[in-house]
């Protein structure tokens, strides 16, 4: 199992999301993991706002990895909203974004939110995985391909 899928249940997975904005999608980020975690959602926005300003999560190719620090917070979490429209957010290809994998780690989970990050941007390299994920209609088949996919071994 790859580290996304380990810390992204089902529920977390959400398509079709009507948010106009980055703010929007980072308020329905903060509402789900509210919901879904017991995570006060304006707890979830400002770390993820605090993160932004320090530079876009935009990766370009229309998706963003959004994360941030969370103080109490005892393992990472993930979630992937998919936006009915893709929103404005300062990508480097200036393309906007419609794929946004929120990433929420431990205030002290330095490695190991670097090794999750690294894994969530080497799945979204996939062009056809990437391409799929933007376009599939059910949760359940975003969730199941992200489950599905396997990071390259590495030989070292």
């Amino acid at each position: 199992m790859n580290r996304l899928a380990a810390i992204l249940p089902l529920s977390n997975v959400l398509v079709d999301v009507d948010a106009t904005s980055k703010k929007r999608a980072f308020e329905h980020a903060g509402l789900l993991f509210e919901n879904q975690h017991a995570i006060a959602r304006a707890t979830v926005t400002d770390n993820l706002f605090a993160r932004e300003r320090l530079g876009s999560t935009g990766l370009g190719h229309g998706v963003a990895i959004p994360h941030g620090r969370i103080k109490g917070l005892k393992n990472p979490l993930a979630a992937v909203v998919r936006v009915q429209q893709p929103i404005p957010f300062d990508a480097p290809d200036d393309e906007p974004v419609c794929l946004l994998i929120f990433l929420l780690v431990p205030e002290a989970a330095t490695q190991r939110h670097l090794e999750i990050l690294s894994e969530i941007a080497e799945m979204l390299g996939d062009r056809e995985l990437r391409e799929r994920l933007k376009t599939e209609d059910s949760a359940a088949k975003v969730h199941e391909l992200i489950a599905n996919w396997e990071p390259l071994k590495s030989v070292a």
